[in-house]
C-alpha cells in the first residue's frame, strides 16, 4: 500500500505545471500528462504521420523506430541504425538522423532507405542528432558526437544545411559546443538551435566550457542565417513550435517560451523529456519522448506544420 501511495504521489507531481506569469495556461482545460507506453531504453525524435494516424519515435540504444497509435498501441515501425531525430519532409516522407549510421536518411514510400548525407568535404559526419525542414525542401541538421563511437573526422560540431535534390551539404553554424535540437519559427523568419554546452569531447579546448543555451537566429531569404537575435540561457534537447510561434523545449520538463524567448510555462513530466512534437487529428496533442517512455498532453494551440507541407 505504501509503495502504491508513493507512486501516486510521484504521478501527481509529474502532471503539475507552473505558469511563469498571471496569464492563462496553454494547457487544455483539465488536461494532464498521460503515459502512453514504456519499457524502452531511451526515447527520442517523435514525429506524427497524419496519413497513418501514428506517432513514430526513436528508441536509440535498441536501434528501433517505434510507432504508437490510439487504436493499436505500441509496435515496431522499422529497425534503424540508432536513429535519433525524426521529421517529415514536405512530401510526408520520414527523415531520420542516425547515430550509428552517421548519416541523415529518408524512408521512401516503399520502405526503402535513401541516404541523403553522410559526409562533408569527404569526411564522415559525427552522429547527426536532429533536423528541421524549410519550405524549399532543404534540411537543416545538427551534428554533435553524442552517438559517435569511432574517431571523429571533422574538426568541429557543426550545424548544416542539406539540399536533398543535389546532395550538397554546407555548414551554417560552427561556433556551438554541442548543437542539438533545431526548429524554425512558423513563418521561417527565425531558427532556434539548442546547444547543450561545453564538453571535453570537442576537439577545440576553447569550446569545453561554453554555457548551454538556445540560440535564435534570423533566417535570410536565401536560407542562410543572419545575426543572433537572442539566447535563452537554458539548454535543451529536442524542440517544437506551435501555430502561435511559442517554443516548446526540453530541459528537466517541457518548458514553453514565446517567440522572443520569454518563459511562459513549465510542464512537469515523470521522466526527463528528450523531445516533443505535436500530432493528433487537430494537432493539439503534444507528444513527449522521455527516457524510457512516451507521454502526451493536450494543449490549446495546435502545432505549426512546416511551410509548404503537403500533408
Amino acid at each position: 500500500m505504501l509503495k502504491r501511495l508513493f507512486s501516486l504521489l510521484i504521478l501527481l507531481v509529474a502532471v503539475t505545471h507552473v505558469r511563469a506569469d498571471d496569464a492563462e495556461s496553454l494547457i487544455a482545460p483539465g488536461a494532464k500528462v498521460q503515459k502512453l507506453a514504456g519499457d524502452m531504453k531511451f526515447t527520442e525524435g517523435p514525429a506524427w504521420i497524419p496519413a497513418k494516424k501514428i506517432l513514430v519515435f526513436s528508441d536509440i540504444p535498441n536501434s528501433r523506430i517505434m510507432q504508437w497509435s490510439e487504436a493499436d498501441g505500441l509496435s515496431l515501425f522499422r529497425v534503424s541504425e540508432q536513429s535519433n531525430g525524426n521529421i517529415l519532409d514536405l512530401e510526408g516522407r520520414l527523415i531520420s538522423c542516425q547515430h550509428a549510421g552517421r548519416n541523415v536518411v529518408r524512408t521512401e514510400a516503399d520502405g526503402s532507405i535513401t541516404v541523403l548525407a553522410d559526409k562533408f568535404d569527404g569526411k564522415r559526419l559525427n552522429s547527426p542528432n536532429d533536423v528541421a525542414v524549410k519550405s524549399d525542401g532543404t534540411l537543416y541538421f545538427t551534428d554533435p558526437p553524442w552517438g559517435l563511437t569511432g574517431a571523429a573526422e571533422l574538426p568541429g560540431h557543426w550545424v548544416y544545411r542539406l539540399d536533398p535534390a543535389s546532395g550538397k551539404v554546407e555548414p551554417i553554424v560552427k561556433d556551438l559546443a554541442m548543437p542539438n535540437g533545431i526548429d524554425f519559427s512558423p513563418d521561417e523568419s527565425r531558427i532556434y538551435i539548442a546547444d547543450t554546452g561545453g564538453n571535453p569531447r570537442h576537439p577545440d579546448p576553447a569550446f569545453h566550457k561554453l554555457p548551454a543555451g538556445i540560440h535564435c537566429y534570423e533566417v535570410k531569404k536565401d536560407g542562410s542565417l543572419g545575426k543572433k537575435l537572442f539566447t535563452i540561457e537554458e539548454g535543451s534537447d529536442g524542440m517544437t513550435v506551435d501555430e502561435k510561434g511559442n517554443l516548446y523545449t526540453t530541459h528537466g520538463g517541457v518548458n514553453v517560451y514565446n517567440a522572443d524567448g520569454k518563459l511562459l510555462e513549465r510542464i512537469a513530466v515523470l521522466e526527463g523529456p528528450a523531445n516533443v512534437t505535436f500530432g493528433g487529428d487537430d494537432y493539439k496533442t503534444l507528444f513527449i519522448t522521455a527516457r524510457t517512455s512516451l507521454y502526451c498532453i493536450r494543449m490549446k494551440n495546435a502545432g505549426a506544420k512546416p511551410v509548404g507541407a503537403k500533408w
